[in-house]
């Protein structure tokens, strides 16, 4: 069975879980994720399964018996692809698919397949073809026959690689394949490079202001509470990664006080590492933030679970802890008061609010406000009045106090973020500052 087409796009699809000791998924039903990852690649659900082992089976993951039982519900329901919600080995894809007679997809090609469908920029398709060839790498000797001729623009591991070309003396389709592979994952991994130094740069460039951040699991309103806070048009839709490249907006606090937001690609349980690895140039932002505002969905029945997986990510990309603020939203869906008494119990410091009613949206600004203007330093500035550019500096970034003016000078009292000062001292000679705080 040739496996170039990883796509479940219309087809009908049976799901299996395998629920071993120490699983993350919700022991109250094991397959709501997959589900979800399902409908949103496009798939038909027709027919569920849970499978509870105290082991993996080597062959065939689930046994032989499980296995039968696969096929025999596959060929009654008309399935064309079994999804499993779990990893599994090259060796057992290819067992199971001799079989079932299916096609059968694990949980990293489920998700690899929804980014794919997903990615609309350069940068986003990149990545993804990045994470998907890494992915099929090792298990190429189990999933095709051959590899395509490279399609323009595509982003499956077989139409990724290009043509075959001419074979040397004795050497093996699949030594070809794989040295193929090898040469545009190197490709891609220098264009990748190269977006990921642009990404520092911009990263750097925007030094002088507050950076502020949304992270967490994927549809847990990210997006949504974005266009509420910065009034932003961007993609909002009720399914799994409906935003995969990062998007920046400015935020009005008030005051004269004003940060950049930006919103990043979700998360779930058990992300796989190489798209981790693949989108770190798109969680630049999420890395080198001032702020990271940990957006959890408070009436999802697992959202400890999914606030732990978000933990988990940002603690692989080196994301402090003590630069991250929970909001948890959808509160407008919490409906019973006891539910709202053990968050706020179990997260004290968190947020509550709804990006659909703007409730709480206040109070998150203010608490955003707090942590900018803790990063910031009462100033008092003395300049050529005449100089247009520094005066509209200051306008722009600091909460001006007080100002005076002679016919040369301005005298302007004000509070400004800590690494802007330095930027002070670039509009001439004659800018003085006096630091009423330690800078």
């Amino acid at each position: 069975m040739k496996r170039e087409d990883l796509s479940v796009q219309a087809e009908r699809a049976l799901l299996v879980s395998v629920v071993l000791p120490g699983s993350a998924a919700d022991p109250a039903d094991p397959l709501d994720e997959l589900r979800s990852l399902a409908a949103t690649a496009g798939a038909e659900v027709a027919d569920e399964m849970v499978v509870k082992r105290q082991k993996i089976d080597a062959g065939l993951y689930v046994g032989s018996g499980k296995a039968q039982e696969i096929a025999g519900r596959a060929a009654g329901n008309e399935i064309d692809v079994v999804l499993f919600d779990n990893d599994l080995s090259p060796a057992q894809i290819r067992d199971l698919e001799e079989v079932t007679h299916r096609k059968v997809l694990d949980r990293s090609e489920l998700i690899l397949d929804i980014f794919a469908s997903h990615a609309q920029t350069n940068e986003a398709r990149l990545q993804v073809e990045l994470a998907q060839l890494e992915y099929a790498y090792p298990r190429l000797r189990h999933m095709w026959d051959h590899l395509d001729t490279l399609a323009g623009g595509a982003t499956s591991p077989a139409a990724a690689v290009g043509a075959i070309g001419t074979r040397g003396p004795g050497e093996k389709q699949i030594e070809i394949d794989r040295r193929l592979v090898k040469r545009r994952v190197a490709r891609l991994k220098r264009q990748i490079a190269e977006i990921d130094r642009r990404k520092v740069r911009q990263v750097r460039a925007r030094r002088e202001v507050f950076c502020v951040c949304l992270v967490g699991y994927t549809n847990a309103g990210k997006s949504t509470l974005m266009r509420l806070l910065t009034g932003a048009n961007v993609i909002i839709a009720d399914h799994l990664f409906a935003t995969l490249d990062t998007k920046t907006r400015r935020w009005e606090l008030g005051e004269g006080l004003t940060v950049l937001l930006s919103d990043t690609v979700g998360f779930v349980r058990d992300l796989p590492h190489h798209l981790v690895a693949s989108f770190r140039a798109t969680l630049e932002e999420a890395i080198h933030a001032d702020l990271l505002i940990h957006v959890a969905d408070a009436s999802h029945p697992r959202v400890e679970q999914q606030v732990a997986a978000v933990e988990e990510v940002l603690d692989e990309l080196g994301c402090g802890r003590d630069r991250q603020l929970l909001a948890l939203n959808k509160i407008d869906r919490v409906h019973d008061p006891t539910i709202h008494t053990v968050l706020a119990q179990k997260h004290p410091e968190a947020r509550f609010v709804s990006a659909v009613t703007g409730e709480g949206a206040a109070g998150l600004g203010r608490q955003v406000a707090e942590r900018a203007a803790g990063a910031a330093v009462r100033v008092s500035i003395q300049a050529n009045c005449r100089n247009g550019k520094l005066m509209q500096y200051i306008a722009q970034h600091a909460r001006v106090q007080d100002e005076k003016y002679t016919e040369t000078t301005a005298l302007i009292e004000a509070t400004m973020p800590r690494k802007m000062l330095a930027v002070l001292r670039a509009f001439g000679p004659d800018v003085r500052v006096q630091y009423h705080q330690a800078p």
